[in-house]
């Protein structure tokens, strides 16, 4: 059973000898280790006493969304592969079971830690006057004031459900809080079992509820749900003692499995799978420090969990800190100040895009530049009664998206809409299904893509009848058209009326939405059918350029690089003589730094306020320079699995502005982190003047006057 607690000397001089000989004896860097790299990095966040302490908590709590997703998807396909037998190395030299065992001595390291910080934290919070209270530290008031919450609001939403021969195991949800209780009646054998219930723990209802401010107080003071719910125990189990309360919180199995070729409606199949997550197989079992043996014994039996249980230190599931940190009231002084997102200086002075755009196409960069323009953009397509067609795909959308709204709006008017909604956008599904629906009752034609493949790529297409003829404008993205995410991730987004791009955005409309066969493409590469070959060429071109003493170099910034044939392809032009600088801030199965192999290489991750997501790809070309931006990062699924876009910037002053872009993110001193060769991070020394490129980009007035040597 693995236990989240904090390894002794002895077993880290184990782990670490175990670690260096591992990965002496292989060239590449496991794709999951990797990943549990880059959530340390984002708990270093946390750590990090210059973090503002609000930004600090939200980091805590995107530790835990993190892991959630982790061990729910790989963690669980990992169990899926020991359960079929299988037995084989991957391509890093981890076999399933193997390979289970290291993440799980990993992860229960970083869940202590991650425990260690949360108490630190909270106890700056109480000195700030945020103060998470007990019910016993409760002035005689303020009992008075939660008993009757809890009888008034908490007691009639709970169910005690328990479990006896008469009464099985109830359905426990998926990442839900539960309380297991441990009862006796008065008078019982004190060797005879006891009794066993489960209490789920209401996710409708706040998990930490406002207490009423004490006299002379200025504290903002919380208590947490189970809190009150374990206090008042005894009022759910009427002649019965209780003798343990402790909470438990189960992860299952959360992906989806699809009968895509079977499925006479991917919508109905997608709904029928969502319902079926809540029974996937257990692979997680998170317990209160100190649970009776008797209980944790049950829930064992129960999920056939041996070991991937973790012991915690302190409450459960703190992905509430999220939602806490942001609903505060005052308290700017431990938060970053808010950013004042700039208007792309070429839409400024008008209210016409399309005349701009005739001119000259316009690169924007989120969140320094404000997403409202690509909103604005879509908005003015709705209402231009010279627009006779928007296509669009949509992977991710807002919860009030305007976006849709418009596109809705534009239907309604007689315009020709067609929407490529990805229905398999993971954990988004429900959301997906709702606006496909909306969009349909609005007259849209909605795709739901291509049977086995995720429609990942974000591109717009307006087509406007002007004069005699017909004009195409098109906006292609590294980001979801998600306005609120969009004030959080950097991005960059393209506006261009280049008639050679867009006529391969018609081309590619045309195959998701038809039977077209795949397009000899001018301008983009498209996966799964060319990207992977597409890179490959530029990759080798980069290497011929080397040999023949040329100009070679190739600057890659994506979010993840774990395709085997990609990084061997990266290997063989670092042997060439290509200087190479990969700026990846996930996951990285390249290994940089090594003689012979990969010496010209280095990698670096920046963790900081925005999540680093645009993905921006720069080849010296011997000095003719090319620039591409994409929705692909250089993994497996990225570039067979699903449908993904390459767009050069072919416009000389948008290409200058994203190489500005890679530039001010190579500067940076402060909050990169340099990959080793033996596969940790180690943050870049600062010799020099403090250079924080996501601060630094924020003063920067106008991309398109920037300019920054390489």
């Amino acid at each position: 059973m693995s236990i989240a607690r904090e390894p002794d000397l002895k077993e880290v001089k184990e782990l670490k000898e175990v670690k260096e000989v591992k990965e002496i004896s292989t060239k590449y860097l496991n794709r999951d280790l990797s990943w549990i790299e880059f959530n340390w990095r984002v708990l270093e966040e946390a750590q990090d006493a210059s973090t503002p302490l609000l930004e600090r908590v939200k980091f805590l709590s995107i530790v835990s969304s993190n892991l959630d997703e982790f061990m729910s998807v790989r963690v669980a396909g990992l169990k899926d592969q020991i359960k079929a037998g299988y037995t084989k190395k991957d391509f890093t030299g981890y076999t399933p079971a193997g390979l289970i065992k290291r993440i799980m001595k990993r992860t229960a390291k970083m869940v202590t830690e991650q425990y260690k910080t949360y108490r630190e934290v909270t106890r700056l919070l109480t000195k700030e006057g945020i103060v998470f209270t007990e019910f016993e530290d409760l002035n005689t008031t303020q009992k008075k004031a939660m008993d009757a919450y809890y009888h008034d609001i908490i007691f009639p939403v709970l169910t005690p459900m328990a479990v006896d021969q008469s009464r099985p195991f109830p359905l426990v949800h998926n990442q839900s809080v539960y309380l297991a209780v441990l009862l006796v009646r008065e008078g019982d054998d004190p060797d005879d079992e006891p009794y066993f219930a489960i209490v789920q723990v209401p996710s409708n209802l706040s998990r930490y509820i406002p207490v009423p401010t004490r006299p002379n107080s200025k504290k903002t003071e919380f208590i947490l749900i189970e809190e009150l719910i374990e206090h008042h125990i005894e009022s759910l189990f009427s002649g019965y003692i209780p003798i343990s309360v402790h909470g438990f919180r189960v992860t299952r199995n959360a992906d989806l499995t699809l009968n895509e070729e079977g499925a006479e409606d991917l919508l109905e199949e997608i709904e029928k799978e969502l319902r079926r997550r809540r029974w996937g197989s257990p692979v997680r079992l998170e317990v209160q420090e100190g649970i009776h043996p008797y209980a944790l014994a049950q829930l064992q039996e129960e999920f056939e969990i041996e070991e991937q249980i973790f012991e915690i230190d302190g409450p459960l599931d703190i992905t509430y800190f999220m939602k806490l940190a942001g609903t505060l009231n005052g308290f700017e002084n431990l938060r970053y100040p808010r950013i004042a997102a700039k208007y792309p200086i070429e839409f400024e002075d008008t209210t016409d895009f399309f005349e701009v755009l005739k001119q000259k196409d316009v690169l924007v960069h989120h969140p320094y530049e404000t997403f409202d323009a690509v909103t604005d953009f879509i908005i003015h397509a709705a209402y231009d009664p010279k627009v006779l067609a928007i296509k669009m795909t949509l992977y991710r959308a807002s919860g009030n998206s305007p976006i849709i709204q418009a596109l809705a709006r534009a239907a309604e008017s007689g315009k020709q809409v067609t929407v490529v909604v990805e229905l398999k956008a993971r954990f988004d599904e429900e959301r997906n299904i709702a606006w496909a629906r909306m969009l349909e009752k609005s007259g849209c034609h909605v795709v739901y893509g291509l049977v086995g493949l995720k429609t990942h790529a974000k591109i717009t297409l307006v087509v406007r009848q002007e004069e005699q003829n017909l004009r195409r404008y098109v906006h292609v993205g590294t980001g979801n058209y998600n306005d609120s995410t969009a004030r959080l991730y950097t991005d960059v987004g393209l506006f261009t009326a280049n008639s050679v791009i867009g006529e391969d955005a018609s081309a590619l409309f045309n195959e998701i939405t038809g039977y077209s066969a795949p397009h000899d493409w001018q301008s983009f590469a498209v996966a799964p059918t060319d990207l992977k070959d597409k890179l490959f060429e530029l990759i080798e071109r980069e290497a011929e350029h080397a040999r023949a003493g040329r100009p070679a170099r190739i600057i890659a910034k994506m979010n993840s690089l774990s395709n085997q044939e990609m990084v061997d392809a990266l290997y063989a032009a670092s042997q060439a003589g290509v200087k190479i600088e990969l700026i990846i801030r996930g996951v990285c199965c390249l290994r940089p730094g090594v003689p012979g192999i990969s010496e010209n290489i280095t990698v670096r991750s920046i963790v900081d306020r925005f999540l680093e997501h645009s993905r921006i790809y720069y080849f010296e070309n011997g000095g003719l320079v090319d620039v591409y931006l994409s929705s692909a990062d250089w993994m497996t699924r990225n570039l067979t699995r699903r449908i993904e876009l390459m767009c050069p910037v072919l416009d000389r002053e948008m290409k200058k502005v994203m190489i500005q872009i890679l530039n001010v993110t190579l500067h940076d001193n402060v909050k990169a982190r340099e990959l080793m060769p033996n596969g940790m991070y180690s943050r870049i020394k600062n010799e020099l003047t403090p250079y924080r490129s996501q601060f630094e980009a924020m003063k920067i007035t106008s991309w398109k006057k920037l300019r920054l040597e390489s």
